[in-house]
């Protein structure tokens, strides 16, 4: 007998085989595509800057449309530059640029690390465990990831300069120019003490200036203490290419006769109007310059070609009337100096509270120099990570393996759906000392296995040294790395990964 209208309520799956609504409430295979998709995607992202991971990795070449040729093998530079339509794996380059804009290193990383623990989700939702659960294990695990890390880590006193140079050494060693650690590594350290303020435990990476000059070589690179501008003195005087006690100005405005904004013709038809319109100019000009002389300026910065990040005190003027000694800066000694084939002005002593620094680059190439910067950069955000948070920890996949292990620990304490998820986040950190070993050639599986021995001994600083392709004590062997660069890195690959298990669906607008 049919009991469809005794006003009780069929089950979804027992509705008439011509009832509309008979699919409503078990389609759930939508929002699991969905999830499967996202992590398709993302994970494609993290394969594709995988093998770029750690001193031995590879570098990518990327050409653009243009023709213009970049050869790199850091994470944010080539997610940068790659063409990434999934709206989720958009997310993994927001991912690495939030992690370059914190730490400055382990932009690879963090990527990678990402991809490892959607991976993970990926068994987790196999299993029939709830996306939410796995968002909340996910960012207990990372929370107690980084109590483990700051546990682990090393203090140091921003008076170690040694310290911040095996630091900075580490980051470089992972990058193109890494022969040329032991020069760089000096002068970034030294560039970040120079411009950082100690009390607030803060630096501004704008007061250092990278100059790049094709010439030379890396090992050519030199540590200005003070400004430096890419240009040359406009004119000589009596062959002086330099200017003691100087007083300098900026002003926004050319050395030249007046020009209307209407476009007009002046019409002369004898040579008396002509030597009068060549004098009044004349004239004028002159008027100008006894003007800027009369103010004690001696050295000027047209603004038409300098840029503003020329930290030097003074305050453009707009009208030659305005220039007065308050407007203006004041240096030791401005002077010409040659750098290989070509020249750049050098501000020395400058007198103004803002510190300013300039690295000038040299390399044999475009490819070189444009490398070579970005390298530096790295570096010197490893080194400001340092001022930030003065705390160092061992490298080499040293510190990803005990907090697998301690994870694992902890995993076991927990019960339920946590307990599983906790477990799977703990694994997938492994995938960075798995990774190391397989880029340096050697045989991942058994590297890893031997690592894990090691650190369940006791041996928590031992790690990867894939120079000499065994595991060796990474704090003996000078593999450090910031603290801050591990916690961010873990922190924010979580933080995204759990953003990715939120969503069920992906809807497209106009």
């Amino acid at each position: 007998m049919n009991q469809s209208g005794s006003g009780k309520a069929a089950p979804a799956g027992a509705a008439s085989k011509g009832g509309r609504n008979s699919n409503v409430y078990k389609d759930k295979s939508k929002p699991m595509t969905v999830r499967f998709s996202n992590i398709a995607a993302a994970r494609a992202v993290a394969d594709a800057v995988r093998t770029s991971l750690g001193p031995k990795g590879m570098d990518k070449m990327i050409q653009k449309a243009d023709g213009s040729v970049t050869i790199t093998n850091d994470g944010a530079t080539i997610l940068d530059l790659i063409e990434v339509l999934h709206p989720a794996a958009k997310m993994l380059v927001q991912l690495s640029k939030a992690q370059d804009v914190e730490a400055g290193d382990g932009t690879t990383s963090v990527v990678v690390i990402a991809g490892s623990l959607l991976s993970a989700c990926e068994r987790l939702l196999s299993k029939g465990i709830h996306p939410s659960e796995i968002s909340n294990a996910f960012g207990l695990a990372a929370t107690k990831s980084t109590e483990i890390l700051e546990a682990m880590a090393i203090p140091i006193e921003i008076t170690n300069r040694q310290a911040l140079i095996q630091s900075a050494s580490t980051s470089l060693n992972s990058k193109v120019i890494s022969l040329y650690a032991d020069t760089i590594a000096p002068i970034v350290v030294d560039a970040v003490l120079k411009v950082a303020d100690l009390e607030s435990n803060t630096v501004d990476l704008n007061d250092i200036r990278l100059i790049k000059k094709l010439d030379g070589t890396i090992e050519d690179t030199e540590l200005v203490d003070g400004v430096v501008l890419d240009y040359h003195f406009s004119h000589l005087i009596s062959s002086r290419d330099s200017q003691e006690n100087a007083k300098i100005a900026m002003v926004q405005f050319c050395l030249s006769a007046p020009k209307t904004d209407l476009d007009n013709q002046v019409v002369i038809s004898d040579y008396s109007q002509m030597d009068r319109v060549i004098r009044e100019e004349r004239d004028y000009i002159m008027n100008m310059c006894k003007k800027i002389k009369k103010s004690g300026c001696n050295v000027l910065l047209v603004q038409k070609s300098i840029l503003r990040e020329a930290s030097l005190g003074c305050r453009p003027i707009a009208n030659v009337d305005d220039l007065t000694a308050e407007a203006m800066a004041s240096a030791d000694l401005v002077e010409e100096v040659s750098t290989g084939s070509t020249k750049v002005i050098k501000f020395s002593g400058v007198k103004h509270a803002s510190k300013t620094v300039s690295v000038i680059v040299r390399g044999s190439s475009n490819l070189v120099l444009a490398e070579a910067e970005r390298s530096i950069h790295d570096a010197l955000c490893v080194v400001r990570c340092l001022v930030k948070k003065r705390f160092l920890i061992a490298g080499g996949g040293a510190p990803e393996i005990e907090l697998a292990l301690q994870l694992n620990d902890f995993a076991n304490s927990l019960t339920g759906a946590t307990s599983y998820c906790v477990r799977e986040f703990s694994q997938a950190l492994e995938v960075v000392p798995f990774t190391l070993a397989e880029n340096a050639g050697l045989n991942p599986i058994s590297t890893v296995t031997d690592l894990r021995a090691r650190h369940k001994e006791g041996s928590k600083s031992a790690g990867i040294n894939v120079r000499k392709g065994m595991i060796t004590d990474i704090l003996e062997e000078n593999v450090v790395q910031p603290l801050l660069v591990s916690v961010s890195a873990i922190v924010f690959a979580a933080e995204t990964v759990r953003n990715i298990m939120k969503i069920d669906d992906i809807v497209s607008v106009r």
